[in-house]
């Protein structure tokens, strides 16, 4: 392309980006790069040997992403029509699936354009833009879009680089989805709201392992569902005939929210206990109260901050499942997730361990997740796979 600038790599960053690993940080080049956004550059090695073609960013997981691995490839309509076309072929089970009708439709680097998710909720679709310069081409990728899905009613974004909540969420075009919008998942419905701020109602990388509670965990158990956020793990739980569910969130949204997916799953939610209430201050009260739960569900926020506390996974989940093991029945189960990318699967292996260990429990892991087939990602790039699940069974 005329006039495109070209960006030496440092050394080090030359293996990586030979493996397939696509994303440029600051640390990929020997000095400070300044840069528009949105900007395309060709990215070669210190001796000038093609690597690939970018572009320029700034967003939490660095400035940059290559786009393509081969020289010359434009970053236009063209170029997103065919991303999307190859991205909807490998998604032909999901989107003519009778049992599931929400889903990742389009998955950032995993499926070519770096920087944008789509997720799909039954007939409507919500964008996710990672950072200013993937947005500056939203005209070409919206209209590339709308030519391979046609039958997607409305669409909605989100401009999850902007700090303030409000002003994240957006309509693009169509019809607008009812709110609440029913969706669909192994059966399950799950209320969505898709233009309220930067979250829908539910974390769609948990299919599989919802589904598993339901069909395998659950039945006929009691279940603790730790930072519930809108009770899915709490509902696919007692769809599937748990005994009892417990939700526990600080948000007080937590409790309306949680109570309109038990029943619209005809559900009556006075079956089951929803405590808007600190996870921690819970915990204790259910020691003090001599509670024990079959099955225990952990899916925290990376990091979180309330009036008492500070939590971080990296420094304080360990602890936590030590707790935890206090309120488990004696063959207690516990379903453990984290989806901070930067917690890495080794330590957080190592930290549940030792929380067993600590204890003086025996212990075995009888299965281990990652993100579900449609969050495709890039082998290179450890980061792209971020969420990990352990299933802990206590002896």
């Amino acid at each position: 392309m005329s006039g495109k600038r070209i960006l030496t790599v440092a050394q080090k960053a030359v293996s990586h980006i030979k493996k397939g690993d696509p994303l440029l940080a600051p640390l990929s080049f020997d000095e400070e790069v300044i840069f528009s956004e949105g900007e395309l550059v060709q990215v070669v090695t210190p001796v000038g040997q093609f690597l690939g073609e970018a572009y320029l960013a700034k967003q939490n997981k660095g400035i940059g992403w290559i786009y393509s691995w081969e020289q010359g490839e434009s970053f236009d309509y063209e170029f997103f029509l065919e991303q999307f076309k190859r991205a909807k072929s490998v998604r032909k089970s999901l989107l003519h699936s009778k049992s599931t009708d929400t889903f990742r439709l389009f998955n950032a680097e995993g499926d070519g354009i770096p920087g944008l998710t789509i997720d799909y909720y039954a007939g409507y679709a919500v964008f996710s833009w990672y950072s200013e310069g993937i947005y500056l081409y939203k005209e070409d990728i919206v209209s590339a879009f709308r030519e391979v899905f046609p039958a997607v009613k409305g669409v909605y974004e989100k401009r999850r680089y902007h700090q303030d909540d409000e002003d994240a969420s957006g309509f693009i075009y169509g019809e607008k989805a009812p709110s609440p919008h029913y969706v669909k998942e192994n059966n399950v419905l799950f209320a969505t709201y898709l233009d309220e701020g930067w979250m829908t109602g539910i974390f769609l990388d948990q299919r599989h392992v919802r589904l598993d509670l339901m069909s395998t965990y659950a039945p006929g158990k009691t279940v603790l569902n730790t930072f519930s956020y809108t009770g899915a793990f709490s509902v696919a739980a007692a769809m599937g005939g748990a005994a009892h569910t417990t939700s526990v969130d600080v948000a007080n949204r937590s409790l309306e929210k949680t109570r309109e997916q038990f029943e619209i799953n005809g559900l009556s939610p006075e079956d089951h206990r929803i405590h808007v209430m600190d996870v921690f201050d819970y915990i204790q009260y259910a020691k003090r109260k001599d509670m024990k739960f079959d099955v225990i569900v952990v899916d925290p926020p990376s990091f979180a901050r309330t009036k008492k506390r500070t939590f971080s996974v990296l420094k304080d989940y360990s602890a936590m499942v030590e707790d935890l093991i206090d309120i488990s029945s004696d063959k207690g189960m516990f379903i453990l997730s984290s989806n901070a990318a930067t917690y890495k699967r080794k330590k957080f292996r190592s930290d549940l361990e030792k929380a067993f260990r600590n204890k003086g429990i025996d212990y075995s892991i009888v299965k281990e997740y990652g993100l579900p087939e449609d969050f495709t990602t890039v082998k290179a790039n450890a980061a792209s796979n971020y969420l990990k699940v352990f299933v802990v069974q206590k002896h």
